[in-house]
């Protein structure tokens, strides 16, 4: 979660791109105007333009912020101790603001963002990045017995992030995370080792 009050030593262009990430996150890329992140930072009018060239600019900034903090996140908790169906586990079991939904996943729903390849550009990375690794610790399991061996690592790793992404759209739908926990037990039912 961003932090929601700046500490007084962080500077200027991060408490602007700080701020841009919450407001893409809260209102996408067209609710996010110059005015209410200058507001939201505290930042002087002309601090935006000092440090960056623009709206875009900044957006692009916030956008590969974001998705470096949510890419460190998986690889922390997928790269970490246990087996590979644990670590599976540990990932889709994570804490997560489930109905505030995914802040990468969110940009994956504004026009604004996907019509950009620049702005889109470190989401998909992101979202490649996280399902390669998950394809590999699902061929890693099936070459130590713990998943079977028809299963296909790259259909995992897709179905392991519709799973978490889809969750969040069900969850923000009903108000509650109960469809999000639901989605994941579902699908940790299935890897479960037989």
């Amino acid at each position: 979660m961003y932090s929601q009050c700046m500490s007084t030593s962080e500077t200027t262009s991060d408490r602007l791109i700080e701020s841009t990430r919450e407001l893409l996150w809260e209102r996408g890329y067209v609710g996010t105007s110059p005015k209410a992140i200058l507001e939201r930072s505290g930042a002087g009018q002309g601090s935006m333009y000092h440090h960056f060239k623009g709206k875009p600019d900044l957006a692009l900034a916030a956008i590969r912020r974001t998705a470096e903090e949510l890419r460190a996140t998986a690889e922390g908790v997928l790269g970490g101790p246990g087996t590979p169906y644990e670590r599976i586990e540990a990932y889709l079991l994570r804490e997560r603001d489930v109905l505030r939904g995914c802040p990468v996943g969110r940009l994956t729903m504004d026009p604004d963002v996907i019509a950009s390849d620049e702005l889109r550009a470190p989401v998909d990375e992101t979202l490649d990045a996280i399902r390669e690794l998950i394809a590999k610790i699902v061929e890693e399991g099936k070459e130590q017995g713990g998943f079977a061996p028809s299963l296909d690592g790259e259909e995992i790793a897709a179905t392991v992030l519709a799973t978490v992404q889809g969750g969040y759209v069900l969850a923000r739908a009903s108000g509650s995370p109960a469809a999000f926990d639901a989605g994941v037990r579902g699908l940790l039912s299935l890897l479960a080792p037989r």
